[in-house]
């Protein structure tokens, strides 16, 4: 016993001896010596493990730890845990007596680079780094059941007055601090149809989901939508019956209506709230805001605020006068200036970090929407963000994500490749076997013929999308999907993308004789821009209805029957004409007019025995122009070999050219 306490005695003194100027010139350290002729500071890099300041600093793990005890900031001491913070660092060195130069993060082996070419999440956090974290709550609903109003009562601002049409056209978040002092991380989705693309991006970054219902409309599409989403994703639900100060509410009617999609509401011994409110005039929001931090609490939300970050993109778009901006929610680590971040095939260095009042932010702990500048690309709405330590690893981790990508288009279209060929194989063997029954001279010589593209002398309409947000562009181009009227009419994209028009969209316009719509963007005051039909909106769906026009007018007008009237046969007469027996029919006029000039159809037992025009229309022996109704006539066709029967029926019509409709239904 006292022969071990003894040498755990003596390693202490053992370390202190190498420790000394002396030692320190010895060949086990050195590289000490180098650093010592440099001016005695250790290298140090953003990122850094523990383990890896130890043996920068040349200090054993132990005392590296301990140093960290008494550094505010440096509370995971594991060797593998990753210092974000530079500042922390150097207070470490400093703790310890060392010196600290800032360098480049030093290369990975080869073998560590083939290893982890591509980035992930990082595995869960151990407990007791978790700390509370705001709720991300979305509000969902059907169009104009109130979602947006909601919103602006409780953060008291006017939203729905800045959306055109006061719909809500993106996706919007932001933190609202309630009564109680709880920070609240809200997201607004849009209601209507054509965005049901970013309600599902919505329903995946949220913990809870406030569903709003008018009291007077009950369950509509978009609420069906909402709560299937909510079942897909496993993510609770707090109905907030809207609406409840009008005299047409129906407040039993809904609640019914909510438990046959299969809520299992509170009333009937099941989990989910329904809260009776009224956003307009700001009725029960307090019961509302309660039951969301009732619900939060439940459900024990925490997050790890160390490390690298993760996040996920909501919105993305272009600001002419700032770049490339991508609204996001950090869900793990603290977003600050200078992280290099990825998200798909796009990376930024954070340039600024933004609220959703504009103000500047320092940083962004787990559960806070905040807006990114500093994108080089722009990341595509619903995309994973992370953090990577250097630019240098962004870039690497991009070529390799880049070559994948284009792996799975080659492999995807690989299957297209193949019917095209089987198809080019297939004609070119009728065409051989034509030539070969035909006489193989035969068919030399004689002017080729032209070939000819089945869509030659097709109308098309080409277009141009330009958007204000990822998300705008994404719902146009969906709806654009569910065109499928190509046989009458063609429709091409030309291109799509967000941000203002350019002079580059003009010239594409020019070249491809297309439309450029924009949507919610602005458009270039230049002589080539009058040159180019631009069509600006701000809601989808009058989008949409120009467009519908603009299809209609490329089809050709339709040939479309008018019936002026009808007669029915009462008699069969041959009169003498000539040296020839002529057959007219006896009738009387049962339905508008008959007119002599325009054209006749006798209808026998449905079919039809004779459509032409009249030889003669005589009324009391009198050729007569127009037959009114209940007048009796005498009727004599062109072709006398048609002979008209008591009880047929014979309409008189004209036919007018009108222009055509396209059947194209968008759904909404």
């Amino acid at each position: 016993m006292a022969t071990a306490t003894g040498v755990s005695k003596g390693i202490p003194c053992e370390r202190r001896q190498l420790e000394t100027p002396e030692n320190s010139r010895g060949e086990e350290y050195s590289p000490k010596k180098l650093q010592t002729a440099a001016g005695g500071a250790s290298n140090i890099w953003k990122h850094m493990t523990v383990a890896q300041l130890a043996k920068e600093l040349e200090r054993p793990l132990d005392d590296v730890q301990e140093a960290m005890l008494y550094v505010k900031g440096a509370d995971n001491i594991e060797p593998a845990f990753k210092l974000a913070d530079l500042k922390i660092i150097q207070e470490i060195a400093k703790k310890l007596g060392a010196k600290t130069r800032v360098v480049a993060t030093p290369e990975e082996s080869n073998t560590d680079e083939q290893k982890e070419r591509d980035v992930a999440p990082r595995p869960p956090a151990a407990p007791e780094l978790l700390q509370p974290r705001p709720p991300v709550v979305t509000v969902m609903g059907h169009v104009d059941h109130g979602k947006t109003t909601l919103l602006d009562s409780l953060r008291g601002a006017d939203v729905a007055a800045g959306e055109a049409g006061g719909i809500t056209q993106h996706i919007g978040a932001f933190t609202v601090t309630l009564e109680n002092g709880e920070r609240v991380t809200f997201l607004d989705t849009p209601g209507h149809a054509a965005f049901s693309a970013m309600r599902a991006r919505g329903a995946v970054a949220t913990d809870i989901i406030v569903l709003v219902v008018a009291a007077e409309d009950g369950v509509m599409a978009q609420t069906r939508e909402v709560i299937q989403l909510a079942k897909e994703a496993q993510v609770p639900i707090i109905v907030a019956l809207n609406k409840i100060d009008k005299p047409e509410a129906n407040i039993e009617k809904s609640k019914r209506e909510l438990a046959q999609m299969g809520l299992a509401l509170e009333e009937h011994g099941g989990d989910v709230q329904v809260i009776p409110i009224s956003a307009l005039k700001g009725t029960n929001l307090q019961l509302l805001a309660e039951a969301v931090s009732t619900q939060a609490t439940l459900m024990g939300l925490k997050a790890d605020p160390t490390g690298l970050v993760e996040g996920i993109v909501v919105e993305s778009k272009t600001d002419p006068r700032r770049g490339k901006l991508s609204t996001a929610i950090v869900s793990r680590g603290t977003l600050r200036k200078g992280s290099v971040l990825l998200s798909g095939l796009a990376h930024a260095k954070v340039r600024g970090l933004f609220d959703h009042n504009g103000q500047p932010l320092s940083e962004a702990p787990p559960g806070t929407p905040v807006e990114i500048l500093g994108w080089r690309e722009l990341p595509l709405a619903g995309d994973l963000i992370l953090e990577v330590e250097t630019e240098k690893k962004a870039h690497a981790v991009l070529k390799y994500r880049e070559h994948e990508s284009q792996q799975e288009k080659i492999e995807s279209s690989s299957d297209e490749i193949r019917k095209k060929e089987e198809e080019h194989q297939a004609k070119y063997r009728a065409e051989r076997e034509a030539r070969r029954l035909a006489g193989r001279f035969r068919m030399r010589g004689g002017q080729r013929v032209k070939q000819v593209d089945e869509n030659e002398g097709k109308p098309r309409v080409s277009v141009i999308i330009k958007g204000d947000v990822h998300g705008s562009v994404e719902a146009i181009l969906d709806v654009l999907e569910t065109y499928n009227s190509n046989e009458s009419c063609r429709l091409d994209i030309v291109h799509y993308g967000v941000g203002n028009v350019t002079e580059g969209d003009l010239e594409l316009a020019k070249a491809f004789d297309a439309i450029i719509y924009a949507f919610a963007v602005e458009t270039p005051q230049l002589k080539a821009a009058k040159e180019v039909n631009i069509r600006s909106y701000n809601i989808i769906y009058r989008l949409i209805d120009d467009l519908k026009e603009q299809l209609s007018s490329k089809l050709p007008p339709v040939e479309v029957e008018e019936v002026l009237g009808e007669a029915n046969v009462l008699q069969n007469f041959l009169i003498n004409e000539g040296r020839k027996e002529v057959p007219v029919a006896g009738c009387r006029c049962t339905k508008g007019v008959l007119k002599k000039s325009q054209k006749f159809r006798l209808l026998r037992d449905g079919e039809v025995v004779y459509d032409g025009p009249l030889d003669s229309m005589r009324h009391l022996k009198n050729e007569v122009d127009t037959i009114k109704k209940d007048v009796e006539c005498g009727l004599r066709f062109r072709d006398t070999k048609v002979l008209p029967q008591a009880g047929d029926i014979l309409q008189c019509y004209t036919t007018k050219m009108e222009a055509q409709q396209t059947d194209w239904d968008p759904g909404f």
